[in-house]
């Protein structure tokens, strides 16, 4: 296995500020994820863009104590989310996978197999992880672009700092490797459907996923 490299920077030039998430119902949309309770984490916005399959990301969760994984992946389904995996224990700790009404794909997860402390609905950490083909070459396009890499796993996993006015942490993941942790086929076309919001000029990824500019204190919202 190749060994963990750190990369350190003493400034981030560019940071993922927003993740905005392309639903064909945006009013259904905003009741799911205010009751699933991420809703100040993303935008929305509504979009009839053509989506089958995997598309090719998912949005995750790392929260306390197993059961404050359970409360979220309760409250995804009440209201209306799909169980891909149900919650379970694991070698690096507990979590499960839900797809939302609008198909995006949430993982919530922690490192802790024992609560410690009563459920809570907080977010520790968001995170995008985008499946990609080449973990190096998108690395590096997204390295000449302004971001700081924070830890990378040779071809494998690489995941990018991120400051003080980013809600979100940007992770590159093998695209089939990420599609069999989520628990679906990695077979999938057409729109992404989200769009990554950057304090860079706007521009597209070599595995078409498409940032915009955004001032880097604007907050999520709907």
């Amino acid at each position: 296995m190749t060994d963990m490299a750190t990369t350190a920077s003493t400034a981030v030039h560019t940071v993922l500020a927003s993740v905005t998430l392309e639903v064909a119902d945006l009013e259904a949309a905003r009741r799911f994820y205010d009751a699933f309770g991420v809703d100040t984490y993303i935008r929305l916005r509504a979009s009839e863009g053509h989506s089958t399959g995997f598309r090719g990301f998912t949005l995750a969760l790392t929260v306390s104590g197993p059961a404050t994984v359970d409360g979220f992946v309760a409250a995804a389904v009440d209201a209306g989310a799909t169980v891909l995996k149900p919650a379970t224990k694991s070698l690096w700790g507990y979590g499960g996978v839900v797809q939302a009404p609008d198909g995006t794909i949430w993982k919530i997860a922690t490192s802790a197999k024992k609560d410690t402390g009563p459920a809570t609905r907080e977010i520790d950490e968001f995170v995008l992880l985008l499946g990609v083909q080449d973990v190096k070459a998108t690395k590096q396009f997204y390295v000449d672009r302004g971001l700081a890499v924070a830890k990378s796993f040779g071809g494998k996993y690489a995941e990018f700092a991120s400051g003080p006015s980013s809600p979100v942490k940007l992770a590159l993941y093998k695209h089939r490797a990420l599609a069999k942790d989520l628990g679906v086929p990695a077979d999938g076309t057409g729109s992404h459907r989200i769009v990554l919001g950057g304090t860079v000029d706007a521009f597209t990824d070599p595995d078409g996923f498409a940032w915009e500019t955004v001032a880097p204190s604007s907050p999520a919202q709907s």
